[in-house]
């Protein structure tokens, strides 16, 4: 489910944050980007965000290519990233008990993904990861394209969607990892054109060597409700059958409130109340919750919900954990999740709940040059666009390009081509364009 609010009224009291980093740019640094033509491509993008430890570039090709492929151990974003956070000793929330009993003290938890399908469609969010040699296409926007990265991404022409073979008009999600240049792609409501490019409602791009935590700017969507990305939360068999779920696990409710609370930067909201949730509220299992009587499967799973917890990613059914559908998944344990009540969880403490009075500002990134050398070339001839950008979390280069690293890329135009620069922040984006000439 989506919702965008993308003109804010400015905020009184804002609170700066730090900026991911400065001059960043992508993986494709140093590569050459040939196409036959221009065009104008829109699509994803990507960026390098903030520092953190964790992963390097190079850690990325530990993961297997192909559709539901094993990450191999690969975790995304780096160690600093609230999705990887220990949050097993934090305190709770004053409010935890009336939030829970909002949501429904008795309403059990459900996994909403398994093997096999449900009624025509597989059950899950599924996932591709792509190499080197997938082509980048384009993304034509359907609904929230200002609030979109603008591309072109890498995303195969058959990649799975969100409730295939039959998606019909659910959420229609696509998720794709770059093993080679380390970005995560994912589109909302995707519809595949006969000629390998997508259609889309929104599509966010994710540097996966980041910390993730404010990387898009604030108060705009993503591929999910909450201006979060949808993969880093799902739970994987790759990793329940290597004993251990390291990162906390996006989970939907019914009701949520105009409010966000870090890593969430969006919401989209459908009730008043105080005790409503908040976009990005993390929940976590009581540590005295007995997991003992739960096959070994779940109680991996458990345990994750004890140690990272659940962040509220989307407005759906309550308790409704995500995942990505596999043939391996053993249903009937999996629907012994339904025994565990809401009431076995607690409200970790929200240390700042974001409204509409109190969201972030700052300057959006400043583009100091943005060059192509040389400015005309023959047909399929290389040029080389450089760029000197100040407080980007990312940049994307369009057409050809789309996320890339560093500060410079080559590419290689059919004909005369201008491009786009695209530098992004929390607090906004800025552009510049240049045009090489095909005589």
């Amino acid at each position: 489910m989506q919702f965008s609010w993308s003109n804010l009224l400015a905020a009184t009291g804002a609170l700066a944050l730090a900026l991911a980093c400065a001059n960043c740019g992508g993986g494709l640094s140093g590569s050459t980007i040939g196409t036959g033509g221009s065009g104008s491509g829109s699509g994803s993008g990507g960026g390098s965000g903030s520092g953190g430890g964790g992963n390097n570039q190079s850690a990325c090709s530990a993961m297997s290519a192909g559709q539901g492929a094993s990450l191999n151990g690969f975790r995304p974003f780096s160690s600093d990233s609230l999705w990887n956070k220990d949050i097993s000793a934090s305190p709770v929330d004053p409010d935890s008990d009336a939030i829970i009993n909002f949501i429904g003290s008795s309403v059990g938890m459900h996994a909403d993904f398994g093997s096999g399908q449900y009624q025509g469609s597989n059950i899950g969010i599924p996932y591709s990861v792509v190499g080197g040699s997938q082509a980048p296409v384009s993304i034509t926007f359907t609904a929230y394209g200002s609030e979109s990265d603008p591309g072109p991404m890498p995303v195969p022409g058959s990649a799975p969607i969100e409730g295939d073979p039959n998606p019909g008009n659910g959420d229609r999600h696509v998720l794709v990892l770059d093993n080679r240049n380390c970005f995560l792609y994912e589109l909302f409501s995707a519809v595949p054109n006969g000629n390998g490019s997508w259609n889309a409602a929104s599509a966010a791009v994710w540097d996966l060597l980041s910390d993730g935590n404010t990387q898009r700017p604030w108060t705009w969507t993503s591929a999910d409700a909450a201006g979060l990305p949808i993969f880093p939360g799902l739970v994987r068999y790759d990793e329940v059958a290597a004993g251990q779920v390291q990162h906390a696990i996006r989970v939907t409710l019914q009701d949520s409130r105009a409010a966000a609370v870090l890593p969430a930067t969006h919401w989209a909201a459908n009730s008043t109340s105080a005790n409503a949730p908040p976009m990005g509220m993390r929940m976590r299992l009581k540590a005295n919750y007995n997991i003992s009587g739960f096959s070994p499967q779940v109680q991996v799973i458990l345990s994750a919900m004890k140690k990272y917890g659940l962040i509220m990613a989307d407005n759906g059914s309550s308790m409704y954990i995500s995942g990505a559908p596999d043939s391996r998944w053993d249903n009937d344990a999996l629907h012994d999740l339904g025994q565990v009540p809401a009431s076995a969880f607690e409200v970790v403490k929200m240390d700042t709940v974001y409204t509409g009075s109190n969201v972030p500002q700052g300057a959006a990134p400043g583009i100091n040059s943005f060059t192509a050398t040389p400015t005309s070339v023959s047909a399929g001839g290389n040029v080389t666009l450089s760029w000197d950008v100040s407080n980007a979390s990312y940049v994307i280069v369009s057409p050809q390009a789309g996320a890339v690293r560093g500060s410079s890329v080559i590419v290689q135009p059919g004909q005369t081509t201008t491009y786009k620069l695209y530098a992004t922040n929390q607090y906004g984006r800025s552009t510049a364009t240049v045009t090489v000439t095909v005589p």
